[in-house]
């Protein structure tokens, strides 16, 4: 079956819809092309012509049904829609995978997944722009679903070219949004609260960005950090899809989550 497209992106809850779809694809991926998981937790789908792994329950792969499991709670929080937008574009949550070998040390890891949400307060402007510079032009469904499959062929080219990861990985996945307008007792399903504890990274990690996607009403962001010895054999030139598209942007490494 096939990822569709919309034919046209009106509202927000069909922008919502696309973000979620999108978000399943790029989860499942990075975890299929890391090796993650086995062949069994993932089906098979198209989207537009490329063919991409979906993450799928199985019975047999207690990770891959939890991380399924998280991905509903992460829907849940989305479509909750706690972040009230003043003057400003603010995140609507950050969710990170982190990954880490010793699973008595989840706070030492050895590669993190960003994804960033935001959406605009005046409806179908998208307001911000990479460079921070305002920006009026109205995203077209023609926009989103080449920055889609521009995202997604930009996951596969890294996640096809990074070194592989240790063997006996762990995953664990985190979501950070604004308390002061969430309710106290509010938990995504699958998930419980957490402290913002420290993290560390085993090595020099590296800090890609990857791509991001618009829509009329949201942005989805998605980040890699990554140890630097796994991007030897990363041509980041091999990431640039035609002349006027971004390739691969590699970032400052002094930080642990850094912005534009």
């Amino acid at each position: 079956s096939a990822v569709v497209f919309p034919n046209k992106i009106s509202t927000e809850q069909q922008s919502l819809m696309l973000v979620k779809r999108l978000l399943a694809v790029a989860v499942s991926c990075i975890t299929y092309l890391r090796g993650i998981f086995p062949e069994s937790a993932y089906g098979t789908r198209y989207m537009d012509d490329v063919s991409v792994k979906i993450l799928r329950e199985d019975k047999n792969c207690p990770g891959s049904t939890q991380l399924v499991k998280w991905m509903l709670g992460c829907y849940d929080a989305l479509q909750k829609k706690y972040i009230r937008m003043v003057l400003t574009p603010l995140p609507l949550f950050t969710l990170k995978i982190q990954v880490y070998t010793h699973p008595e040390d989840p706070q030492t890891i050895t590669e993190c997944y960003h994804f960033k949400f935001k959406y605009t307060h005046n409806g179908p402007l998208l307001d911000f722009s990479s460079n921070g510079k305002r920006s009026d032009s109205t995203i077209t469904c023609a926009d989103t679903k080449k920055a889609s499959i521009l995202l997604i062929r930009k996951i596969f080219v890294l996640m096809q070219n990074l070194s592989p990861l240790p063997n006996d990985v762990c995953l664990t996945m985190k979501l950070f949004y604004y308390d002061e307008v969430t309710p106290s007792d509010y938990q995504p399903p699958g998930f419980k609260e957490g402290e913002c504890e420290g993290m560390i990274f085993e090595g020099e990690p590296m800090y890609l960005n990857v791509g991001e996607v618009p829509t009329p009403f949201h942005m989805l962001k998605v980040k890699v950090t990554t140890e630097k010895q796994r991007m030897e054999n990363v041509d980041k030139s091999i990431l640039k899809h035609g002349e006027t598209d971004t390739p691969l942007q590699v970032l400052r490494v002094d930080r642990d989550d850094p912005e534009e």
